[in-house]
């Protein structure tokens, strides 16, 4: 299975970010993403922020990352964001698939809120697609289980 092209702008989520360096990403999808955060098409929000933050090992890298990071343009939580998650969540848990990350949950509301794709790792994003009203492009970084 080919990597689906990247569209822009996107949401990065952290399922993403983490495996950019993974030997088994191929370069040039690497390359890509890189070349959109370069353009400002890559969007960041608070859930990756902190998801990002967290996977610093030193007070330093944290600065540094938290500081590259925040150069992109951003997507902010509001009243409007928080809602469309919490609906998101009732209507998952109707069907039985109300347990998914919170952050998921509100990266998806953004993406839907702002007409942003997602580009992500991490199949909670196509479970939210399919089985709620929030509506935005999934962006695998990889085929599911290649890395």
């Amino acid at each position: 299975m080919v990597a689906q092209v990247i569209s822009s702008p996107l949401l990065i989520d952290h399922s993403a970010w983490s495996r950019l360096g993974q030997s088994a990403l191929p370069r040039d999808r690497a390359d890509a993403v890189f070349e959109r955060m370069e353009a400002g098409e890559l969007v960041v929000c608070l859930p990756f922020l902190l998801e990002a933050g967290y996977s610093a090992r030193a007070a330093d890298e944290h600065a540094a990352l938290i500081s590259r990071l925040q150069k992109q343009p951003r997507a902010t939580v509001d009243e409007h964001a928080e809602e469309r998650a919490i609906c998101a969540q009732g209507q998952l848990a109707r069907v039985g698939h109300h347990r998914l990350a919170p952050p998921d949950l509100i990266i998806a509301a953004l993406a839907d809120r702002d007409g942003l794709g997602i580009l992500h790792y991490d199949a909670d994003y196509d479970v939210i697609r399919e089985r709620t009203g929030l509506d935005f492009e999934s962006v695998w970084l990889a085929p599911r289980g290649t890395l």
